[in-house]
């Protein structure tokens, strides 16, 4: 059996240790005072009067320079430890209310930090796997944590789609491909809620598709059923999940003849697969007749052009994607976000309701409804905040890793 005897330590600078004593799992590079490992390399954690602290994988090249595997001194960081970890990472979603299929085949099953597996993002789609390794401790241990994972999940299929640029940040290319179940389809249909969408597992954004926003899509649904909008405008919609969603409540309603949805992305393939999701649902009838209308276009321009043509609409969506990586980035990204919203309250229906969203890590949930009640300020009118929206459960965050908050949303009835 492996064990950690005759690990390399890494010394910390005195005092830093106070945030591994809270259980934080990131080291910073302006923390250490000595020491060092290969990338991924699992290294003691030491405290500048040299007490255990924890066993970390080594990033040489991140600002995250260690990420915690455990904070147990007699823990071994081996296989049964990342099967251990996995089968729990699964059972909490059983106990988040994710038991599959009831209410969706599409669920996450690792979520990182979260799950005391940093760089580890695990979602299931059907009876596949796909796993993004972000990390370098992650990727060091790819064939532990692969084997673990169809050992907790019993699945036979996984896929990998680590091609997030946050891997640039850990020295490690990209990287996609079958690690298990070779030759299997990449295309799935995954059941969620009351529809049915079409996801590509080696071309689609992050492992496919945006499961965070899959229980917001069933709110959106069930809202379109109960106010019957008539005009809706679902921007940067990609492959049209928000727009399957609110279609399904308006039929639940019995409200679809006389509706007209316009989504908006500037991904040609994406709006491709978007109208496909659509016809696979039963909607080929707003396609033909355009009622369900699809536009190959730049958001921000989009709604200018709009205001310009006097077109107003009683249920806009807004889910960019991510304008600010990291705090660095907010102060430019707060200036994209409040520009498009300010847009949209212009061209909201008094009465009408705003979904906006952030899934910007550099902008925190306080910043972003600020930046929300600017834009509608500058728009020259004032709303109702009747939900703050966030991940679905099975993205959770926990009390030690706040950072794990990326998305946020706000739904605002304007006066």
């Amino acid at each position: 059996m492996r064990d950690n005897t005759g690990m390399k330590t890494i010394t910390l600078r005195p005092g830093k240790e106070r945030a591994l004593l809270r259980g934080h799992s990131w080291i910073y590079d302006n923390a250490l005072a000595s020491g060092g490992g290969d990338s991924g390399e699992t290294v003691r954690v030491v405290s500048s009067e040299g007490k255990f602290l924890a066993w970390a994988a080594f990033s040489p090249s991140s600002k995250i320079r260690a990420r915690v595997w455990s904070f147990d001194e007699a823990q071994r960081i081996d296989a049964p430890f990342f099967v251990a970890l996995c089968a729990q990472s699964m059972a909490a979603r059983k106990r988040l209310g994710y038991k599959n299929p009831i209410e969706s085949d599409g669920v996450r099953l690792v979520h990182g930090e979260a799950d005391g597996l940093p760089g580890l993002i695990v979602d299931q789609y059907g009876d596949t796997l796909v796993a993004q390794f972000l990390s370098a401790g992650a990727e060091r241990q790819k064939k532990l944590i692969a084997a673990a994972l169809l050992e907790a999940s019993g699945l036979k299929k996984l896929y990998e789609r680590s091609d997030a640029s946050s891997r640039n940040l850990e020295g490690l290319p990209p990287t996609t491909g079958w690690l298990a179940g070779q030759g299997s389809a990449e295309e799935v249909v995954i059941q969620e809620h009351a529809w049915k969408l079409q996801v590509s597992i080696s071309e689609g954004h992050k492992t496919g598709f945006y499961l965070d926003q899959r229980d917001n899509r069933q709110r959106f649904a069930q809202e379109a059923a109960r106010l019957k909008f008539r005009r809706m405008l679902n921007c940067y919609c990609y492959t049209g999940g928000f727009t399957v969603a609110g279609l399904t409540g308006l039929r639940d309603a019995g409200a679809l003849e006389g509706a007209q949805i316009t989504s908006i992305d500037s991904s040609g393939p994406a709006l491709e697969r978007a109208k496909a999701n659509l016809a696979l649902n039963g909607f080929e009838a707003q396609l033909a007749d355009g009622s369900a209308q699809f536009m190959d276009a730049d958001v921000n321009a989009s709604l200018r052009q709009f205001i310009a043509e006097g077109r107003t609409f009683d249920l806009i969506i807004l889910d960019p994607p991510k304008f600010a990586p990291s705090a660095a980035h907010a102060e430019r990204a707060a200036r994209a976000y409040k520009d498009i919203n300010r847009l949209a309250f212009k061209l909201l229906e008094p009465g009408g309701l705003l979904y906006t969203f952030s899934c910007s890590g550099g902008i925190d949930a306080d910043l972003f409804h600020k930046i929300v009640a600017g834009a509608a300020m500058d728009a020259g009118v004032d709303g109702y905040i009747t939900a703050h929206l966030n991940a679905a459960p099975d993205h959770p965050i926990t009390m030690r890793f706040p950072e794990g908050e990326y998305l946020k949303g706000l739904v605002v009835m304007k006066k």
